[in-house]
């Protein structure tokens, strides 16, 4: 059990001092014209130092985030830049808007890298009316070619829905949170896995279980175990114990918290690390491979 857990996160990250940061809003505008100011942005982003500036993004990063957790997506972004110098290409639908369209959002940031100046690059696309249903169409002239693409959805998908399919056909990988969903599909999230690549961060909350009931071998195969928490991080436990014992693990409560109980007996639960949600989503995308430990674990807890 102990070679299936998973890594950890690297929390060290240099600081750099913020040299820039401009911003442009218009209506109902083309992708053309966002390109065009993306491009005046970084002509007027000249330092006082004369530092030259640099382009080095390391992925495109797509987020899909309806308006319900557009705060939250942006507060976790705050923390992205330096870590991952990247184009983000924020997506907020509003298929119910009467005139179709998009309205956009753009910031420029640049950062002190020695004798250069780096800068990082977030286009917040709000999508109205039918443009909310062809997400790709305004993305895809937005992607810096030859990097990588990472979709981070943010709520639970509509996996059979057209702006999840032509995003999904956009990206390399795919990061979700089954925590955040209000009903787990863990069937239609184990069929992706032949699509696309993908992380989960509730999956990632789970590792220093993971790792404290790996040390529970070899007793823990013959006892009763019976596990209660958030429902998503609870279930891709429960998940990974079916796949690794290849037995029925007892179906999962609902509390705030992970706990395992083993025969009856409360494990000890493990040191919680305390995150933020800035450095989850980093850890995710220093990620390119897939997991098959985590999609086995979906199997399972779908199963």
């Amino acid at each position: 059990m102990t070679a299936a857990l998973g890594v950890g996160i690297d929390r060290r990250r240099t600081m750099s001092a913020l040299l820039h940061h401009d911003t442009w809003s218009g209506e109902d505008v083309t992708v053309s014209e966002i390109e065009r100011e993306l491009q005046r942005l970084r002509n007027s982003s000249a330092t006082p130092t004369g530092a030259m500036h640099l382009r080095t993004s390391v992925l495109t990063h797509l987020v899909w985030a309806p308006q319900q957790w557009l705060g939250e997506a942006e507060e976790t972004l705050q923390g992205l830049a330096e870590g991952h110098p990247s184009r983000t290409i924020i997506l907020t639908p509003a298929p119910t808007a009467e005139a179709s369209g998009i309205d956009a959002h753009l910031a420029l940031r640049s950062f002190a890298a020695g004798q250069h100046a780096v800068y990082s690059e977030v286009i917040t696309l709000t999508l109205r009316g039918s443009t909310a249903l062809a997400p790709a169409s305004s993305v895809l002239p937005l992607l810096i070619s030859d990097l990588p693409v990472f979709l981070r959805w943010r709520g639970r998908p509509d996996f059979g829905g057209r702006p999840w399919r032509q995003l999904v056909g956009v990206a390399d990988r795919v990061v979700i949170d089954s925590g955040e969903w209000d009903e787990l599909r863990m069937a239609e999230l184990a069929r992706e896995f032949s699509h696309t690549a993908v992380s989960d961060i509730a999956w990632a909350r789970t590792l220093e279980w993971r790792r404290t009931l790996a040390a529970c071998w070899p007793a823990i195969t013959e006892q009763e175990i019976r596990i209660a928490g958030p429902t998503g991080d609870a279930e891709l436990l429960r998940g990974w114990l079916v796949s690794r014992l290849q037995r029925g693990v007892r179906a999962v409560g609902v509390e705030e918290q992970l706990s395992v109980a083993l025969d009856g007996v409360p494990v000890d639960p493990p040191i919680r690390l305390a995150y933020t949600s800035s450095e989850r989503l980093s850890a995710e995308l220093d990620r390119f491979g897939r997991d098959p430990v985590y999609e086995e674990a979906v199997r399972a807890a779908e199963a």
